[in-house]
């Protein structure tokens, strides 16, 4: 429930704390005191936009702070869900800049206006006066039936599995697609991929290709140098072999005299044993070093081949090929195995289907059963507010379409006069009836749904005497249950409140400003009283207040 709500520099209020209490709170006030700001204020840390034109005072940020009490209504998992600290006594406070940037916080925590809004369905229901309309509305009359029906949780998992069937009969639309321009394009795309497959590239071999063709036509001078560094290795009288020799045997005649001269030729050694293993490598090269023209031709082609299917193609190495060559694999494939591909995907959609078939029809028979004991209700609950011949008739038809909480197709049609035909709702029932009728509706939702406040905003609108005394006592059954809070201009619904608040303006230093206040017996009394005879008190109006209190 509602516990506290603080506003600062909003619209016309500059600082203003209040707070709230269980069962029935009134809220009264003559029209243009404020009362539709606090509706405004407490909107926005509901989640609602804002912009820099609701602030006071231009210069500076506006706070508004709401303090909910929310530890029986199961919220652990919402808060674990966006990552948010539990808190029973849990704090939403809204900012918004002189900039119009606005930020939002649960407990402390920056969240989004999405997080916010989706708390904020599960805290508290702000009921105007426009929104009678949505009796009229398809989906809200489904709220309605669902409530009493207890199918949320196969409304649930109905939508995840609308969700896959959804995805899965998009992904079969495409495949259908994509297989008819495959069709078209499929002989060309086999001779393509016949062509690379025929080709059999690998992936590195263009760079290997490369650097053989550049050894072969260079073999001339790798053959000319090779000779010539064989010829400085092996030469008799001036070769490197024969000068090693003698460079170690020089040392090896000196290294028993020192251990510096004995590592100079043990290390002469290693460089001698290390030279002839290169002059014999060398040796071996130039012997099998020839000049092959018909593997330069072989080469040359199979380069030209690469090229050739590179430009083909428009790519750029052998890897980029062999990704084509996979890519058309599968154009190819799926032509030729489209059959099977299809009748899979099929398969997977019927399925999901068939389950959720099932759920809609199981959604379907429970409302069906629900919506006896709703029409008895509201009915009963009308006669109470004078509307004893007003009937219902919710007609539920199971259709073949998948709608977004089900199957059903519902048509919501009342009779208000005895006798008179069945309609529209909108077309049947005035302004005042339409109150009585959401009325009703509300108290029926507060005893299935569980939900912490509910605030009414001038839903007396259109009814008046005996008629609002008892939607009064309707709302005040429901506070039983719930925290409700009722915006009112009736004196016999403004009595029945366990607290009352009176919205208020008054001019400090030419600056107007709303306040709210709660009132005392005294004050309440003398409200009541002017709500009934206006400003000028008499007697007989306070005698009038104090019965419709007592």
């Amino acid at each position: 429930m509602l516990i506290q709500l603080s506003i600062k520099n909003y619209a016309l209020i500059e600082s203003l704390t209040v707070n709230f209490k269980d069962n029935l709170s009134i809220i009264t006030g003559e029209t243009g005191a404020g009362k539709s700001i606090l509706l405004g204020a407490l909107g926005l840390v509901l989640g609602k936009r804002a912009d820099s034109s609701t602030l006071k005072n231009s210069d500076k940020k506006c706070i508004i702070e709401a303090e909910f009490s929310i530890q029986n209504y199961g919220l652990q998992f919402f808060f674990d869900e966006n990552e948010l600290d539990f808190e029973n006594e849990t704090i939403i406070r809204r900012e918004i800049l002189p900039s119009g940037k606005s930020r939002a916080f649960i407990n402390d925590t920056p969240t989004t206006l999405s997080v916010l809004q989706n708390l904020s369905e599960q805290l508290i229901d702000v009921h105007s006066q426009h929104q009678t309309l949505q009796l009229s509305n398809t989906d809200f009359q489904f709220k309605i039936i669902d409530s009493l029906a207890n199918t949320t949780a196969k409304i649930e998992s109905y939508k995840r599995g609308l969700k896959l069937y959804t995805k899965l009969n998009k992904e079969l639309n495409q495949l259908k697609l994509q297989q008819e321009k495959s069709k078209e394009q499929y002989e060309y795309n086999l001779h393509l991929y016949n062509e690379l497959e025929d080709a059999k590239l690998k992936e590195n071999e263009q760079e290997v290709i490369e650097k053989e063709l550049d050894k072969l036509n260079n073999i001339e001078a790798i053959k000319l140098n090779l000779s010539e560094a064989q010829s400085i290795a092996f030469n008799e009288e001036v070769g490197l072999q024969s000068l090693l020799n003698s460079f170690s045997n020089n040392l090896n005649l000196i290294k028993s005299f020192s251990t510096e001269y004995s590592d100079l030729f043990e290390r002469i050694n290693s460089l001698k044993i290390e030279f002839e293993d290169i002059a014999s490598e060398i040796e071996n090269y130039n012997e099998n070093v020839e000049l092959d023209a018909s593997e330069i031709e072989k080469l040359n082609d199979r380069l030209q081949l690469i090229y050739n299917l590179q430009k083909k193609h428009a790519a750029s190495s052998v890897k980029e090929l062999l990704e084509i060559c996979n890519n058309l694999s599968e154009k190819v494939a799926l032509v030729e195995n489209s059959s099977e591909i299809l009748k899979a995907k099929e398969t997977e959609l019927n399925n999901v289907a068939g389950k959720i078939d099932i759920l809609a029809k199981t959604i379907s028979d429970q409302r069906l059963k629900a919506i006896p004991k709703l029409v008895k209700k509201l009915e009963k609950l009308l006669a109470f507010v004078g509307m004893e011949n007003t009937r219902f008739q919710f007609n539920l038809k199971h259709s073949s379409n998948y709608l977004s909480n089900g199957k059903d197709e519902l048509e919501l049609l009342i009779s208000a006069n005895k006798g008179a035909n069945f309609g529209e709702l909108k077309k049947i029932a005035s302004g005042g009836e339409l109150s009585r009728i959401m009325l009703a509706v509300k108290a029926i939702l507060s005893e299935y749904l569980k939900l912490p406040t509910i605030i009414f905003d001038e839903i007396d609108s259109g009814v008046s005497g005996d008629v609002s005394q008892k939607m009064a006592e309707i709302m005040k059954q429901m506070s039983a249950n719930m925290q409700v809070i009722t915006i009112t201009h009736l004196p016999q619904i403004a009595s029945k409140g366990k607290q009352h608040y009176k919205v208020y303006k008054i001019d400090q230093k030419g600056d107007i400003i709303t306040q709210l206040k709660e009132l005392s017996s005294k004050e309440r009394i003398n409200e009541i009283a002017e709500m009934l005879g206006g400003k000028n008190i008499t007697e007989t109006a306070l005698q009038h207040a104090k019965q419709l209190l007592n």
